[in-house]
């Protein structure tokens, strides 16, 4: 399944893997530094060392590549192992590298780039800056105690050095990522809290006049009753008077909260495309406020987005999708807002005129708002367009809105 992280980070840094396909991309990532290993592989292949010296490579690199990969694995599984275990871990692969790469011969030397990578990664900066160039320098020394590998030794040194303080940006870049991550759950929560409070005090504003009266009213016509029948129902009735006026200010707001806006739908179909790896090309005018559209239609539109949208990452196996905002005239001369929202997927289904509960409904919200839904192929032939209309009020007297050219209103 795609997903933003496969999208836009494909090492899932700073993430853990959540399926096994993440956790296969994660160790392919890992496995490319592998061809470093071809020199000290090729040694033992050629045939060209001792029996003992044979034995010394196979088991020293099959120990080296085991303990490298449980340490850093465990890392990336965010399964770490105690601090003193893990810098045992590495200074056992250390000292395993200068032990082959002193004695079998510089092939062995790319030991030592696996070495400050794995210092890198599992250890903190304090560590790292001093350990890299150590390493590099031990690696430079065992270099020079060869003779015909002096001339290119720094072929060896320089991504040793590189890769050890890359890999240090890599980790500074992961915790910075986490650090990301939860600052804005943080400010998603505050955010939501802050929405809270803000219902609370609004509906505080909206009853407790109303509540208080009531609670009165209800006291006085209980003093009232049996001896002043006719003043306790003139309570009673303004009692009823106040509940009504409070239950109408309560649905006004609960509608101006629930009432979708076409920007807010926005920010849900660009993280909807985002989590499903659709390439979304949103018009800017999409975000920009449109004089004379009344709010039921921009409720429709609002709809009309968030279904369109979700048909798109459910059925159309698109991989791009397009949504554009534009006003158009139509013959009699009304003036109304398109929002087109386009992808190039499967299309429309096969045996089509038959629409969805989604598309139904849809329809019937913009006939409510005076408006009209247009589905069909997409222009290119390919895909799945649909058209959301909705009416504008009258454009200014002082006429500075420029009408599109050739829908001028005084042409018949």
């Amino acid at each position: 399944m795609k997903g933003p992280e496969t999208e836009h980070n494909p090492v899932m840094i700073g993430s853990a893997p959540r399926t096994r396909r993440q956790a296969l991309v994660k160790s392919a990532w890992v496995v490319i530094w592998f061809l470093y290993l071809a020199g000290p592989i090729g040694d033992l292949a050629d045939g060209g060392l001792s029996p003992a010296h044979e034995l010394l490579g196979c088991f020293g690199l099959l120990t080296f590549v085991a303990v490298y990969f449980v340490v850093l694995f465990r890392h990336m599984a965010h399964r770490p192992c105690k601090d003193r275990a893990v810098r045992a871990a590495v200074a056992f692969i250390a000292a395993l590298a200068v032990l082959l790469a002193s004695v079998l011969g510089p092939n062995w030397l790319v030991l030592f780039t696996f070495v400050c990578v794995s210092v890198a990664v599992t250890q903190p900066f304090s560590t790292s800056r001093w350990a890299i160039p150590a390493l590099t320098g031990v690696l430079v020394l065992i270099g020079l105690r060869h003779e015909g590998v002096r001339v290119y030794l720094f072929a060896y040194a320089l991504p040793c050095l590189l890769s050890g303080f890359a890999m240090v940006g890599v980790q500074y870049l992961i915790r910075t990522t986490k650090e990301l991550r939860e600052a804005r759950e943080e400010v998603a929560r505050l955010a939501a809290n802050e929405e809270r409070l803000r219902l609370a005090r609004d509906l505080h504003d909206l009853l407790g006049h109303s509540l208080s009266l009531i609670t009165l009213k209800s006291e006085l016509a209980g003093r009232m009753l049996p001896a002043e029948p006719d003043r306790a129902a003139q309570q009673v009735a303004d009692i009823e008077r106040v509940s009504r006026q409070a239950l109408v200010d309560v649905r006004e707001a609960v509608t101006g909260y629930r009432r979708p806006r076409l920007v807010v739908e926005l920010a849900g179909a660009r993280a909807a495309l985002r989590t499903a790896a659709i390439t979304a090309d949103i018009d800017p005018a999409v975000e920009q406020e449109h004089r004379g559209l009344a709010e039921d239609g921009e409720g429709a539109l609002a709809w009309a987005l968030r279904e369109a949208v979700t048909n798109v990452v459910r059925h159309s196996g698109a991989d791009r999708c397009e949504v554009l905002l534009t006003e158009e005239w139509e013959a009699d001369e009304r003036r109304f807002l398109c929002l087109s929202v386009i992808d190039d997927g499967t299309g429309p289904p096969r045996g089509g005129g038959h629409d969805g509960n989604g598309l139904s409904g849809l329809r019937e919200r913009l006939a409510l708002a005076d408006g009209r839904l247009e589905t069909g192929t997409a222009p290119r032939g390919r895909g799945f367009a649909l058209r959301a209309y909705v009416p504008l009020g009258s454009l200014p007297v002082s006429g500075s809105a420029v009408q599109p050219a050739g829908h001028s209103p005084s042409e018949a």
